[in-house]
């Protein structure tokens, strides 16, 4: 079985009295533990996709089937429950909350789930050691630089130890030595931990390290 199975994905937007199509006729799997890119030009429905597959977004059309159970089928809550339990989000601004340091933020995932204070600290702080960022989990956002945050948000990620981990422009912020070092902590987490990481991006850094590329133009995989 496939872990997400894309089947014939159609979305489109109304601006106006304009059709706008992001998804045309996309019919797309993922396994376990890829390591996966979907790339093209701006506009080519690259963030729309995953925003499918992390069930922020819905298709018009289509069928998406993640572990074998149809997305459309479940309730709000159960897409919560999904998105918080088998999910883990990078956004390319890295929305972390300001007031927060460090490792409060990465435990933001955990304290929605009732884990217990002592325990969501400690798994955060050992997340944040990962990414070489133990020494700053007290500080706040605005005492760090882009790749601090892009890490922060990263080990945000991944505290819940998400089947699958989303992440859209990781490196579009970054600079050449901070992209390369994100890029390593992300392909090291994803052998160690088997976690599925697919991408939106059109950086050819990120590109040159992938398993695998899916390009997308003007919503169809081509």
């Amino acid at each position: 079985m496939k872990l997400i199975e894309l089947q014939i994905i159609n979305k489109e937007y109304k601006l106006g009295q304009t059709q706008v199509y992001a998804l045309k006729d996309v019919s797309l799997s993922f396994d376990k533990g890829e390591f996966t890119a979907v790339w093209g030009p701006s506009g080519s429905g690259k963030t729309t996709l995953l925003n499918m597959i992390g069930t922020i977004d819905e298709p018009c059309s289509g069928t998406i089937l993640i572990n074998g159970k149809d997305v459309s089928k479940m309730s709000d809550n159960q897409k919560s429950d999904y998105r918080n339990n088998q999910i883990g989000f990078i956004f390319q601004n890295f929305n972390l909350i300001p007031v927060l340091s460090a490792v409060e933020n990465v435990m933001l995932p955990l304290q929605i789930r009732n884990v217990k204070t002592t325990i969501a600290k400690e798994k955060s702080m050992e997340r944040l050691k990962q990414v070489g960022l133990e020494h700053l989990a007290n500080n706040r956002p605005d005492k760090m630089s882009g790749g601090q945050r892009q890490r922060v948000a990263i080990a945000r990620a991944l505290v819940t130890d998400p089947e699958v981990v989303i992440a859209d422009e990781p490196t579009a912020n970054l600079d050449l030595a901070t992209s390369i070092n994100i890029i390593e902590i992300m392909q090291e987490l994803n052998k160690k931990d088997q976690a599925t990481f697919l991408f939106s991006t059109h950086d050819q850094r990120l590109l040159d390290r992938m398993n695998r590329r899916v390009k997308l133009e003007d919503g169809h995989v081509v």
